[in-house]
């Protein structure tokens, strides 16, 4: 209230007593956006955000920021109002009824509450569903944006294994003959199996993926079919089963180290958009970390770590976070920054 000035704080005793719907709406003061609706201590977190979802679709509002609504005085649990904050977001972006509203977000100025959200978000973004996706694209801001367009990559290819074996079968009788042509093909379909595996990720395998299929397809009994041109794009592996199960165990565990690495850059991003580390450059001037070393950086913060040790011009610097302050192996000693951000912001 203070940030917004003493006309808003004017306007709020202006309409004193006028909470009927459980809030009030105000001009924007000195905050930087256009009004300010201000809520009634309610413990139904949920009820409140659909109140104020629905009030700003219908008043053609583009867009609307919340704080973490009760986590402050009100001492609500975090992680409780990630989910009842995020499940509100969901059934109204489910609706299609919506017109106006094109962007929700979440501003989050405590960095111990970063985690409970990101994994309340998780949680509703891995359910898959197109609720859900119809969401996130709404939400997304908060976590470092869209992907932007990447150049199309050129489709990868997977040399194909071809090994033929021929048979010669000389009997007594025909009859004799296609009983043995038989037992030969029961006896090598016993022993094939397929697996197919799809996921969207596949499309992100690069030479490294390649070659490793590759080298599975020589040194094991199988054939590995890789289908980019479908979607969700899939890996079909053939052969002995053993070695099948073997092949479909490492090619899952290549796309959950894709996965973890993708997750790991939007909770990173999602740190650089509350909190920026910086290391002196030239000229007098701050340079920022990267955006890996930035989350490390916050994270052994929050986690009270009295030291951690990074990179800053391809040299080791080991950080004391009590005092920002960086010392070499020489000795060599520098003093870093940790400016928050969207302090005072809404």
């Amino acid at each position: 209230m203070d940030a917004a000035g003493p006309e808003v704080e004017e306007e709020c005793a202006q309409y004193a007593g006028q909470f009927e719907s459980g809030f009030i709406t105000t001009q924007g003061g000195n905050l930087l956006c256009s009004k300010i609706i201000h809520l009634i201590h309610d413990n139904n977190v949920k009820s409140q955000v659909s109140k104020v979802l629905h009030e700003c679709e219908l008043m053609m509002y583009k867009s609307v920021a919340f704080p973490a609504i009760g986590t402050g005085q009100a001492g609500q649990n975090p992680a409780k109002v990630a989910d009842s904050m995020l499940d509100a977001i969901v059934e109204f972006a489910s609706k299609r009824s919506v017109q106006y509203l094109k962007e929700i977000k979440i501003v989050i100025f405590q960095t111990s509450m970063l985690g409970d959200f990101y994994k309340s978000m998780k949680k509703r973004e891995d359910l898959g569903s197109s609720t859900a996706q119809s969401w996130m694209s709404m939400f997304k801001s908060l976590f470092g944006g869209k992907k932007q367009p990447t150049e199309k990559k050129k489709p990868m290819v997977l040399e194909k294994k071809v090994y033929v074996a021929t048979f010669q079968i000389c009997g007594e009788s025909q009859k004799n003959v296609d009983a043995t042509e038989s037992w030969i093909k029961n006896l090598i379909l016993k022993e094939q199996f397929e697996n197919i595996i799809s996921d969207e990720l596949i499309e992100n395998f690069d030479e490294r993926q390649i070659k490793t299929l590759q080298d599975l397809q020589r040194t094991k009994q199988v054939t590995i079919q890789l289908e980019n041109k479908v979607f969700p794009p899939c890996i079909k592996i053939f052969g002995i089963s053993r070695d099948v199960w073997f092949v479909s165990v490492e090619v899952q565990n290549m796309i959950k180290k894709i996965k973890d690495t993708e997750e790991e850059l939007s909770k990173a991003k999602l740190v650089y958009n509350l909190v920026e580390w910086r290391y002196p450059g030239s000229n007098d001037s701050f340079v920022a970390f990267d955006i890996l070393t930035n989350m490390q950086l916050e994270d052994a913060k929050i986690a009270k770590k009295p030291h951690l040790t990074v990179k800053i011009n391809k040299k080791n610097y080991k950080v004391d976070l009590n005092t920002l302050q960086a010392s070499d192996d020489q000795g060599r000693t520098i003093n870093i920054q940790r400016v928050p951000k969207n302090e005072g912001k809404l």
